[in-house]
């Protein structure tokens, strides 16, 4: 299996940005916990995955979840050890219809398949920069500030937040929202 890459943005255009050399490690670092957080909320790795198998349980319905979308290719579904011919992919939203009704319960469907785009999505890129410049920014020695009797306590986490930008990223491409009531 070809996993995805390491980062949703390219290090040279975050390098530019930051007026540090691409090959910065807290520039990479930044760039990783970003990515890492993008792909955190949106549930799948967003960028070109190729030959990964996914395991899931026969759910008795025509229709079974993939677990990453879009699909760009399936090339081989097994209920149970067996091959299944003729399954239909809906690609963009990541869906198998069972060609003979409904997945068996308590089946184990084997899905080996290419999800993911390449390139990534521009507006991912950019909301996934704009985070890393915010994470390289932040300074995680500061953790308290005391001046007189009143003091202040930071969290490197909690000082950096998410842009509109983000969540309308995050939003766009997130997986699986039937769990958010």
């Amino acid at each position: 299996m070809a996993g995805p890459d390491p980062y949703l943005a390219d290090p040279e255009d975050l390098a530019v940005l930051l007026k540090v050399p691409a090959e910065d490690v807290r520039l990479l670092a930044a760039l990783r916990a970003a990515t890492r957080r993008f792909r955190g909320q949106v549930r799948h790795p967003v960028s070109l995955v190729t030959g990964d198998t996914a395991l899931l349980d026969g759910t008795g319905q025509r229709v079974l979840q993939l677990p990453a979308a879009p699909v760009v290719a399936v090339t081989e579904v097994r209920v149970d050890g067996q091959v299944l011919e003729g399954v239909r992919v809906r690609k963009r939203a990541g869906l198998l219809l069972h060609p003979d009704g409904c997945w068996p319960e308590w089946s184990e469907v084997s899905v080996v398949y290419d999800h993911g785009t390449d390139p990534v999505p521009g507006e991912v890129a950019e909301a996934v920069i704009d985070q890393a410049r915010a994470i390289y920014r932040t300074d995680p020695a500061i953790q308290q500030v005391t001046t007189g009797t009143e003091s202040v306590s930071f969290a490197a986490t909690a000082a950096v937040g998410v842009t509109a930008q983000w969540a309308a990223a995050v939003e766009a491409h997130r997986l699986n929202r039937g769990d958010d009531a």
